[in-house]
């Protein structure tokens, strides 16, 4: 079989690891390039039902392996009457299990079993559109007549292939909805997996439970009981080695393979200096005092921050960084070894966003766009020889959470704001200091101090301070003063791929601004960012 390196991942973990007793996906997403993929796979999740993207390259025999309960074709850019549009398997359709066609999934769907899509004849339909319901239907069970739906599409379908009937439309578009009962088959023209569309999720859980009568037993809790006695088999009684950083993935990675293994579990947490303030005392406390866990301390402060004097482009300290603790860890864990398992809090967005998910049949370029490749520990170098163990790599972010809560990680933990891998290090513009790391420590430490008081910090992406390399003049105990201004970043996402900055009430605002000015020695101002990504990004390096 020629395998497409999303199936592989897919196989690796599923098909030759069957002795693991490794968990089927009930619904597959067979991906067009949509950046909604993830998303759908998301929703399905929320409706404990799990399920995985896979390319729509993967073959009839590939997915009939896998034994999927439904599978949804997503959306994607192209149409389907492009020369070199992606086509999916036509067998795929003879499988005898339910599929839904979402956008260019379903107008796929209609051409390949002799239906007709052509361009959009009024105009393209984008944005919210009331949907009329035509037909009863399972479908779209308890979805409320004109309740309104997100469009997103230029072409139509002007022929609906033998069986198929019209279930909905709305005002532009004649087959908003349809359906072949005989063969299970069904199409939406809308995105149902956005929050925009009222009963989106009301469709999806209708063609989860219905339709695929799937049930509902995928959630933490059974993710946990099936996850340890894979570890234990993966690792029989090897020793395995875990980067600690106190973030939520590594820290409910910790307490699973902990839960799992026991003391063969070694933490390794290095401290390369640009941590937030009281963090490296809380993490020795919380994980090697209070739960036992072993973590070694490694301080490499002083290595760090002699490494980026003169240092003041951004991406050139992330690689320094990077380097530097490649380097650190690999002299760690000789000394501390040997290890033949490595552990890495891999999550199924990084699988997807490295490997990609389509290929175009021309060009052999990938249609879903990499928006990143997968590092963790920064790319270890080969000659370490560490077989891997990544057992949260099927879960997304608000998952991990889910199960770090379930294994007894706190709140500070498990609801911590994302933190980057640099640390404070690229919240300092220009060169990096111990004065300037000792000021934003304060200032950050500050800010999130009062974002908690206020019972905001759970409503907020990420709320923390930048310093900015320049200096401004104030004026306090009537002296003249030249001091370091703090920016205040505060935005608000699901998922940090767009943000909007957060409305905190002016008190707030006037509370954090006058403690950093009164608290925190050379900071004479306070300023608020309130741009949103796009176009900035959340980050200021």
């Amino acid at each position: 079989m020629n395998y497409n390196l999303q199936l592989i991942d897919i196989f690796i973990y599923m098909v030759e690891n069957l002795e693991r007793e490794e968990r089927y996906p009930s619904i597959l997403i067979m991906d067009f390039g949509s950046q909604y993929s993830e998303l759908i796979a998301r929703r399905i999740r929320e409706a404990n039902v799990f399920s995985l993207v896979i390319s729509h390259l993967t073959s009839y025999d590939e997915i009939k392996e896998l034994n999927p309960k439904g599978i949804i074709l997503s959306g994607g850019p192209s149409s389907v009457y492009e020369n070199h549009a992606p086509l999916c398997d036509e067998a795929i359709f003879n499988l005898g299990i339910p599929i839904l066609g979402i956008c260019y999934g379903m107008q796929l769907m209609v051409r390949q079993l002799g239906g007709d899509v052509t361009p959009a004849k009024n105009k393209a339909e984008y944005g919210r559109a009331p949907l009329y319901i035509d037909n009863e239907n399972v479908l779209l069970n308890k979805v409320k007549d004109k309740s309104i739906m997100w469009m997103s599409h230029g072409d139509s379908i002007n022929k609906l292939p033998n069986n198929f009937f019209q279930i909905a439309h709305t005002d532009n578009t004649s087959h908003a909805a349809i359906a072949n009962e005989k063969q299970n088959l069904f199409g939406v023209q809308f995105h149902p997996e956005v929050v925009h569309s009222e009963y989106g999720f009301t469709v999806i859980k209708n063609f989860v439970y219905e339709i695929c009568n799937c049930q509902a037993d995928w959630n933490a809790q059974t993710f946990i009981e099936e996850a340890i006695p894979i570890i234990q088999k993966q690792v029989g009684n090897k020793k395995v080695l875990l980067a600690l950083s106190g973030g939520v993935d590594s820290s409910t990675l910790a307490f699973l393979l902990h839960r799992a293994i026991g003391d063969q579990l070694v933490c390794m947490f290095i401290d390369q200096g640009f941590m937030r303030k009281g963090e490296p005392e809380f993490l020795m406390s919380f994980f090697d005092e209070k739960f036992h866990i072993r973590v070694e301390y490694i301080n490499s402060r002083e290595r760090f921050i002699n490494k980026l004097k003169g240092v003041t482009d951004p991406e050139q300290k992330r690689k320094i960084i990077g380097t530097e603790f490649i380097r650190v860890f690999e002299e760690e864990s000789k000394r501390l070894g040997p290890f033949d398992y490595l552990a890495q809090g891999t999550l199924y967005p990084d699988v997807i966003e490295s490997a990609g998910t389509n290929v175009d049949p021309k060009t052999g370029e990938r249609i879903a766009v990499k928006i990143k490749s997968h590092h963790n520990v920064g790319g270890l170098p080969k000659d370490l020889q560490f077989k891997l163990v990544e057992p949260l790599r099927k879960l997304f972010k608000d998952e991990v959470r889910k199960v770090g809560k379930n294994l007894g990680l706190p709140d500070e933990i498990v609801k911590r704001h994302p933190f980057p891998g640099p640390g404070l290090a690229i919240r300092i513009l220009g060169e990096v200091s111990n004065e300037k790391l000792n000021c934003l420590r304060d200032a950050d430490w500050i800010v999130r101090d009062e974002i908690k008081k206020a019972g905001l910090y759970n409503e907020i992406w990420q709320a923390f301070a930048v310093l900015l390399p320049v200096k401004t003049v104030g004026v306090m105990g009537d002296k003249r003063t030249y001091a370091w201004p703090i920016v205040l970043r505060c935005v608000s996402s699901e998922d940090g791929m767009t943000a909007d900055w957060s409305k905190i009430p002016y008190q707030i605002l006037e509370k954090i601004s006058n403690r950093i000015v009164n608290e925190v020695e050379q900071v004479n101002r306070v300023v608020f960012d309130i741009t949103s990504k796009p176009p900035g990004t959340i980050e200021w390096e």
